[in-house]
């Protein structure tokens, strides 16, 4: 039989409690600076500066259509697509996808855009009772697993937490524990997925709120945020190499 860890992911999705994969988030939140836009213009390193300049734009839209309430899906995520590589047009892939050397298999028939499209407006529904960094870790994974694109899905995916955040005004300052790297057949690094980015949102918010009013005699926020998000990257599947 042929592999397919898109059909793990869908299995490992299902099973998890999502309603009770993370404590409530309520924004607005911001930070002391916005990490999507700081990941994007780090891209513009060594001499390329189109990578950068694209994710810049499509997370400029991304924050666009979240502040018109925009729901999640597929067509919002071609737009930001076109912008992230340059491309006039952008469709969901038609063949299998491989991500990590390989080691992952992503089917693709008939039925595949239109689960994808199911998936997402899960992550944006006007009534809900998924907390919201559970909503953005989710969505962010069903783009990893999903593998929609050719190219550019782990921006893809990045785009769309923030998406989904941005659309109840929270704004990370950190998105680098995000980023490691994520298998589908993984429920606890899916569920540590969402617990982390609960953290982020909060360190986040203490250390918007600490600029705004500076407390010299306070505890050093760095020490203090740190180590839960240690905590989380150690217990979550995404360490695995």
């Amino acid at each position: 039989m042929v592999r397919d860890d898109l059909q793990d992911w869908l299995r490992v999705r299902s099973q998890i409690a999502w309603h009770e994969a993370s404590e409530e988030l309520v924004g607005p939140i911001r930070g002391t600076h916005d990490a999507l836009d700081a990941v994007a213009g780090a891209r513009d390193g060594h001499g390329d500066t189109t990578r950068g300049v694209g994710m810049r734009a499509a997370w400029r839209l991304a924050r666009t259509d979240a502040a018109a309430n925009r729901p999640l899906g597929f067509g919002l995520l071609v737009e930001w697509q076109k912008l992230v590589l340059g491309r006039p047009d952008v469709a969901f892939r038609s063949l299998p996808a491989f991500a990590k050397g390989g080691r992952e298999r992503y089917g693709v028939c008939e039925e595949t855009p239109e689960q994808f499209e199911a998936c997402l407006s899960q992550a944006t529904p006007i009534v809900t009772d998924v907390p919201l960094a559970a909503r953005a870790a989710r969505a962010y994974l069903d783009v990893c697993f999903f593998h929609p694109f050719d190219d550019g899905n782990g921006r893809a995916a990045l785009l769309t937490m923030g998406f989904v955040l941005a659309r109840e005004k929270v704004f990370l300052d950190e998105v680098g524990p995000v980023q490691v790297r994520r298998f589908a057949d993984d429920p606890v690094g899916a569920l540590s997925l969402a617990r982390l980015i609960h953290v982020l949102a909060g360190a986040s918010a203490r250390r918007g709120e600490a600029r705004t009013h500076p407390d010299p005699g306070g505890a050093r926020l760095s020490d203090h945020d740190r180590s839960p998000v240690r905590s989380l990257l150690l217990a979550q599947g995404g360490h695995r190499v």
